[in-house]
């Protein structure tokens, strides 16, 4: 028996002096250097930033998250996406919240959109789709983990295709994370497709294929 379901829902903004901004997109898009950059171009503006990321690499659950990512601990791609919220919970109530309320520019490398992204992605086992995308959103309740966060006051989405992800991921030194094939960061940028369309007030696009100079311009003069 099929039962249609739908809902609304009320993004948490942020309530706090301090300014929140994040960097999505999929692997090889710049996101921690554009994080660098504006990092620091506030701070040479004599402004008090932290530089963040989610998930993180260290603490408890940090450190899990990120052996499971570079393939050194198995579990289940569900149980990742819990660890994941439990990491943001964590960095939420200890760094990102008392860093806003301080006044603070908070800016982050990844925040909870990747996690609705990639959620999606694995609770739907790789095949990503605009129809099982709504479905699993409301059905295995996606957000019902991340309408508690607070929505960054600018999200820019640094989109590049494929073949540039795969040509910059292929230059990295360190270890190759578990969604960084080439199938993986096809279904990704679907992902983002459909997460910008349906929030598309919330996320801003950047074109990301141009150098690193021309995209940092263009998030500086969205800013101010």
């Amino acid at each position: 028996m099929k039962y249609h379901v739908d809902f609304d829902i009320d993004l948490k903004h942020n309530p706090y002096k301090g300014l929140y901004i994040a960097f999505e997109g999929i692997d090889g898009s710049g996101k921690t250097t554009q994080t660098e950059l504006l990092t620091r171009y506030f701070r040479n503006k004599g402004k008090l930033v932290l530089q963040t990321r989610e998930p993180r690499k260290e603490g408890l659950i940090g450190d899990i998250v990120q052996r499971v990512l570079i393939g050194k601990l198995k579990i289940s791609s569900v149980a990742l996406q819990y660890l994941f919220s439990t990491d943001r919970v964590l960095h939420h109530e200890d760094i990102i919240i008392p860093s806003l309320n301080k006044g603070k520019i908070v800016i982050s490398d990844r925040c909870f959109w990747s996690a609705i992204v990639y959620g999606i992605l694995d609770r739907a086992k790789g095949q990503y789709s605009s129809k099982n995308a709504d479905f699993l959103l409301v059905a295995h309740s996606i957000l019902s983990m991340y309408h508690q966060f607070i929505v960054p006051d600018y999200t820019f989405y640094l989109k590049i295709s494929l073949e540039t992800a795969t040509k910059r991921i292929s230059k990295k030194d360190d270890f190759k994370e578990i969604y960084e094939d080439k199938e993986k960061l096809k279904q990704v940028i679907g992902g983002y497709s459909w997460l910008v369309e349906k929030f598309n007030r919330e996320i801003i696009v950047i074109d990301g294929e141009r150098s690193i100079e021309e995209v940092t311009k263009e998030i500086i003069d969205k800013l101010t």
